[in-house]
């Protein structure tokens, strides 16, 4: 138990210390978090949809990284393109820092060809950090004899909440609704996340690269409508420096979805994540678990990672406009 509030304290001190760093939280389920993925996926469906998205990460530390997502987007005709809200709520070291983003999306669409569909999108938002000053324990505070938790000689922060502006941008590409791919930047104002005034610390601009394709396996095998099908895909992300790259794939045998994924941050194997998801008419939901292959293996517990989405009914009408078809996962 000493071992676990040591280590959360330690992450929560680095988000005010003068040369922290910060790196935004991660998803498995990329595509089942389409907006978090990249902007210009709002609407990529046509139809209407919300969406859910809970991650625990290293829960046998408990309560070192959860982080909470919720989402709505679809096409609206008038504007010729996509709408969403996104909503991130991230919460570090059991509750002692906590981070919240809200952002609206809209993603122009158009038909470059009789087979390729093009976004592009602006996302603007505001993003808050809070530390709980008062729910932090240091060594000072602690008498050697009696345990008795005296004031801290640690310097309170000038303003314990911190918030602006923050902006991102998307593009995605889809051809023939099998094949896709995308580029996104988050953070393009780069927000100051540092709890002092002489803290200059920015958020760090995200770079995301995507692509994939959904192949059909299927030739009158059920006899329905029933999809069968593989969905190979790669990712690519880099947030100052720290990078990753994640290869995978899913095969769908409708209404199941199977998949694994294997994340490598270049200086080292991070995770195989296996998957399952189910999608039963307008709902899906997919459960994954990210098994550590670093050194950190056996410490942390992995990342459990859970999705839920509702797809409303589509208006026929705006078929003009090809959907965008990425994996739901």
């Amino acid at each position: 138990m000493a071992n676990k509030s040591f280590i959360i304290t330690i992450l929560a001190l680095i988000s005010y210390m003068q040369m922290g760093y910060s790196q935004d939280p991660e998803f498995s389920q990329f595509y089942a978090n389409p907006l978090y993925l990249n902007p210009a996926l709002a609407g990529a469906t046509i139809c209407p949809r919300a969406m859910g998205n809970f991650r625990d990460q290293w829960p046998a530390i408990g309560g070192a990284f959860v982080t909470y997502n919720a989402a709505y987007d679809q096409y609206v005709d008038a504007i010729h393109g996509g709408v969403g809200l996104l909503v991130t709520a991230d919460r570090t070291g059991g509750g002692k820092l906590n981070t919240t983003e809200i952002s609206l999306i809209y993603a122009y669409k158009f038909n470059i060809s009789a087979k390729l569909t093009a976004a592009g999108a602006v996302q603007a938002g505001y993003y808050q950090r809070h530390l709980s000053w008062d729910n932090l324990v240091f060594e000072d505070m602690i008498d050697p004899r009696l345990g008795v938790v005296q004031p801290t000689k640690e310097s309170a922060p000038d303003n314990p909440t911190i918030g602006a502006p923050d902006f991102a941008a998307g593009v995605m590409l889809g051809y023939n609704e099998q094949y896709y791919g995308g580029v996104s930047v988050s953070h393009l104002s780069q927000p100051k996340f540092g709890f002092y005034s002489a803290n200059n610390s920015r958020l760090d601009m995200k770079f995301t690269i995507h692509a994939g394709g959904v192949i059909n396996l299927k030739e009158g095998g059920y006899g329905d409508d029933r999809e069968f099908s593989i969905s190979p895909n790669i990712l690519y992300q880099q947030q100052f420096k720290f990078h990753q790259l994640n290869v995978g794939t899913y095969l769908t045998i409708d209404p199941l979805i199977i998949g694994v994924w294997f994340r490598h941050n270049f200086e080292n194997a991070d995770a195989l994540i296996p998957f399952l998801g189910v999608h039963y008419q307008n709902f899906r939901f997919g459960f994954s678990y990210d098994v550590t292959l670093s050194r950190l293996k056996g410490v942390t517990g992995g990342a459990y990672e859970a999705s839920a989405s509702w797809q409303f009914p589509c208006i026929e009408k705006r078929r003009h406009i090809r959907a965008i078809k990425c994996p739901r996962f």
